[in-house]
């Protein structure tokens, strides 16, 4: 295939897991630059003492881009894809779920659109991006599936792929990397509710640093990024 006029800025979420990135950048740049995708590697690294917050830092990711990336892969460091086939070009017509809940190896229910998410700039916006209130693991990407659906996107899935669980190599190993999951203060109900003020809107946040690197020969830039939270608004971005 030949190179195509879009550019995909990789937004990879990151915390503490330099084993798992060493391993995820010359291995992304390698298999985008096999399919001809013109892409930036954009690693998110927390450095606040806050608790971690993916969507967060996406909504970042998002917003220190620039304008020669015109669509974004929200991509976790610990999922490689294996199959060659998987699309990673320019989703105009909406949302595509790379890492669907027939392939991934671990989440299997149908509104699941974590792991790996290409979308257009455009369809980005129209959701509003991300909530911010989702400190610790996991439900962020649930309440964005309804954004999605509240912006009138369908997502989309691949199709004719034949080698099921085993299309994605998993990286985390739970033992040595504990998750966040604790839910403390008013988190337990807060997390099922759909955030209808916040997102790209009113993340807060200051870039602490900005490095090109390259890791084995891949190139990728790295943001240090300092969050900010509203102890009033969100209590739980604290263990406090």
């Amino acid at each position: 295939p030949s190179w195509g006029p879009h550019r995909l800025a990789l937004l990879v979420p990151f915390r503490e897991r330099f084993e798992e990135l060493l391993a995820f950048v010359p291995y992304m740049h390698r298999f985008l630059s096999k399919k001809r995708i013109r892409h930036h590697i954009f690693i998110l690294n927390q450095v606040d003492h806050f608790r971690f917050n993916r969507a967060s830092l996406i909504n970042v990711g998002f917003l220190e881009s620039g304008n020669d990336t015109d669509y974004i892969a929200m991509h976790d460091v610990d999922l490689l894809p294996l199959n060659e086939h998987l699309d990673y070009s320019f989703p105009e017509a909406g949302p595509f779920h790379v890492a669907s809940p027939e392939l991934h190896p671990l989440y299997h229910y149908k509104t699941y659109v974590g792991g790996i998410l290409l979308l257009t700039k455009q369809h980005y916006e129209l959701c509003n991006g991300m909530s911010n209130r989702f400190w610790g693991w996991g439900r962020e990407d649930d309440e964005f599936y309804r954004r999605i659906k509240g912006a009138g996107l369908q997502v989309r899935r691949p199709s004719g792929i034949t080698t099921g669980y085993e299309t994605f190599q998993h990286l985390h190993d739970p033992a040595w990397r504990k998750r966040d999951q604790k839910r403390i203060a008013a988190q337990k109900q807060e997390q099922f509710k759909v955030d209808r003020e916040g997102g790209l809107n009113n993340v807060r946040y200051q870039i602490e640093s900005r490095t090109d690197l390259s890791v084995a020969g891949a190139p990728c830039t790295v943001l240090n990024i300092l969050l900010d939270c509203d102890t009033n608004e969100t209590p739980w971005c604290t263990f406090g």
